[in-house]
């Protein structure tokens, strides 16, 4: 990976940091995306003292807020006019219902919008690497559930789940019809579910009595490292067999067959136009 420049979203703790180190390790230019500078700053000097590798920055957003992403996408490209690969790893989970101040019901706007909207803003640099790579962490949890397209904010009828289960839908619908609309052959994308990965996903934007039932859970359940829930986010960007090759959901390493909701041409069409309209977008590979 020498000479190559990933981007990996929420790569300040769990499978994102693990990904972001191996991509180190392996001498990519790095740049870790989250929300806390100086939690951020502390990784990038972890991951320079461990990997060796000093091209490693840190650049702060709040996927919650498109203004933040539109602010550092343009510090990204500014810095780094051809991007190699692009690891949307960030996600979250919310216990209750709450919009962002955009008016976006968090749970959406964070985990799938932040991937639509960033993708369509860092393009331009995607398309300048003669084998790009855009990977989007999803979930198994995507096949417990259709899009809600009457209802997308689940007013009315939301849980942490439900929502989290449309946005991890959300991202492999996206992934697929980013990969039938791209007019680029040399950006491949592809969708992945990392496994049931011991992190502290449910122990943000909770209340205490939820975050101890997700302790409990930690613990109860088999689970994966974050350094192994990582492994197929770093196949996908390093192997050179996956250039060129039409997006599929991947799970191990392997791929695997997606909810047919998420195969659904129709809803993917929808989602596509819906998530334009509220990312304001009108050609999204003209950046």
């Amino acid at each position: 990976m020498t000479g190559k420049v990933c981007v990996v979203t929420g790569a300040t703790a769990g499978i994102g940091y693990e990904t972001a180190l191996a991509l180190a390790r392996l001498g990519a230019s790095v740049v870790i995306l989250g929300r806390n500078t100086s939690k951020g700053d502390q990784v990038v000097a972890d991951i320079k003292t461990i990997s060796g590798n000093q091209q490693v920055c840190f650049i702060a957003v709040d996927m919650r807020l498109q203004t933040s992403i539109r602010e550092a996408a343009a510090k990204i490209r500014l810095g780094f006019p051809t991007i190699d690969v692009l690891i949307n790893n960030h996600g979250a989970f919310f216990q209750k219902r709450s919009l962002t101040p955009e008016g976006v019901e968090n749970t959406f706007a964070v985990n799938h919008l932040a991937f639509f909207l960033l993708t369509h803003l860092l393009y331009p640099s995607l398309r300048q690497s003669p084998d790009a790579r855009i990977i989007n962490v999803s979930s198994g949890n995507h096949y417990d559930t259709g899009m809600h397209f009457d209802n997308l904010y689940l007013q009315g009828n939301y849980t942490g789940f439900r929502a989290y289960a449309q946005s991890k839908l959300a991202n492999v619908l996206f992934t697929f019809e980013f990969d039938r609309r791209k007019p680029d052959a040399n950006v491949t994308t592809q969708v992945l579910h990392p496994g049931l990965v011991h992190t502290d996903i449910g122990l943000k934007n909770n209340n205490w009595l939820f975050r101890l039932g997700w302790r409990i859970r930690r613990t109860l359940w088999p689970s994966l490292t974050p350094a192994q829930g990582a492994e197929t986010s770093i196949f996908l960007a390093t192997n050179p067999n996956i250039a060129g090759q039409p997006a599929q959901y991947w799970e191990k390493c392997k791929p695997k067959v997606a909810a047919k909701a998420a195969l659904n041409p129709d809803s993917a069409t929808r989602l596509w136009q819906i998530s334009e309209e509220l990312c304001g977008i009108q050609d999204y590979f003209t950046a």
